[in-house]
């Protein structure tokens, strides 16, 4: 059993926001129907490399999901999306502000078939507010959360954080707030409206950003590898590439300098005593570990640094970290049949519960596989279902593909 086991979601979103909610939503349990227009699909879809015309990055976040693909701007796209709405618990997009009440799909469209719906939006900005209209992804709104000011290296150019983590953010504030409204559904009979910004997703992850500039007027700088407010704490140079240090407290501190560094004296150099002497001198702290780390590789100084049991770790290639004894260890690396692409991997869901599968439960559908079965779930009969691919309304990317006992 999982918890959302039985719990439909009409899945309108497109990208990383969205759909990286649904992931998550579907491999909880929840019945994730991706409703996506004909012919082009999502757009993800659209990203290489592909496998025999799929893409592959966008075969990620859309696993374990069902593909219906309808014209939601024809009369009869929409009256078949709130048709499927009447059974669903949860209605989920991304458009900008505005287009889901233009195609008659919106929050108070969908209440009247379903009183007690839950329906999320995600968008830039949010549905409010001077910006409201305005198109915003992930760098946008990293740049107005101040992240490519913050990322990078002291005095370079703006920088955008490696992955994508105000869409990320965006998704993850969508998947409690979901939960937590169908916990007050449950317990209210109640549905609600969620308003989700990819900005304000991220500026709420600012944590120790904010509360410096509130007590100080801090602005945070790109600092590099280092952590804003303990040192030593962030990645030092050795002979061949880099080592990560987390020295965070005191008493790590003096077992670094000591144990592992061979640097007694450091305990008493006024310069490096207390953590404000360290963060003060933070430059010269870095060139006298680095005098030190430079003499051997990052494998030798991993195991001293971790032998005195100061945290450390390498600095790695994406690659490498794929190939990692511990990720391997911990089963990340899933193999998964996709139905186009045939054998493919994909990184499984992190959480290990004791009591509870919580993994991958399929590969990304193909563009509309889902559409003949979703609609005849629906009650539609097959001669209803063949007008509405003969007309353009539905869509089935690979008919063919279809087994005889589903097909239309």
């Amino acid at each position: 059993m999982l918890p959302l086991d039985g719990f439909r979601v009409l899945d309108l979103t497109r990208f990383l926001s969205g759909p990286y909610c649904t992931m998550v939503l579907a491999e909880m349990g929840a019945d994730v129907i991706k409703i996506e227009v004909p012919h082009t699909g999502a757009d993800e879809r659209r990203f290489a490399p592909k496998v025999n015309g799929e893409s592959y990055p966008g075969a990620m976040p859309n696993r374990s999901k069902r593909s219906i693909s309808l014209d939601l701007k024809t009369e009869e796209g929409k009256t078949l999306l709130l048709k499927l709405a009447e059974d669903a618990d949860l209605v989920i997009e991304n458009f900008r502000p505005g287009v889901a009440k233009r195609l008659g799909i919106d929050y108070e469209s969908v209440r009247k078939v379903r009183s007690d719906i839950l329906y999320c939006s995600i968008s830039g900005f949010g549905q409010t507010g001077p910006y409201k209209h305005r198109p915003g992804f992930d760098i946008m709104a990293q740049g107005v959360g101040g992240f490519l000011r913050m990322t990078g290296e002291p005095g370079g150019k703006p920088a955008k954080v490696g992955i994508a983590i105000n869409d990320i953010a965006a998704g993850m504030t969508a998947v409690y707030s979901i939960m937590g409204a169908q916990m007050l559904r449950q317990k209210t009979g109640e549905g609600q409206y969620m308003d989700i910004s990819i900005l304000e997703a991220g500026l709420a992850w600012t944590v120790w950003e904010s509360g410096a500039f509130f007590s100080g007027g801090e602005v945070p700088q790109a600092t590099g590898t280092r952590h804003r407010r303990s040192t030593p704490y962030q990645a030092y140079r050795t002979a061949d590439g880099y080592v990560t240090i987390g020295a965070a407290n005191d008493r790590l501190w003096e077992r670094l300098a000591t144990e592992a560094l061979g640097k007694e004296e450091w305990l008493s150099d006024p310069r490096f005593v207390t953590l404000p002497d360290r963060m003060a001198n933070i430059d010269e702290l870095e060139r006298e570990i680095e005098a030190i780390t430079m003499t051997k590789n990052t494998d030798e100084w991993i195991a001293i640094i971790d032998g005195v049991g100061v945290p450390c770790g390498p600095a790695l290639t994406y690659d490498q970290t794929l190939q990692n004894e511990q990720i391997l260890a911990r089963d990340m690396i899933v193999d998964v049949e996709h139905p186009i692409m045939g054998g493919m991997k994909t990184i499984a869901p992190p959480t290990k519960f004791s009591n509870m599968d919580y993994s991958v439960r399929g590969p990304a559908p193909w563009l509309g596989q889902h559409t003949a079965e979703v609609l005849r779930e629906a009650g539609l009969d097959n001669a209803t279902i063949e007008k509405l691919f003969t007309d353009g309304v539905a869509f089935d990317a690979h008919p063919t593909l279809q087994r005889s006992d589903t097909h239309v």
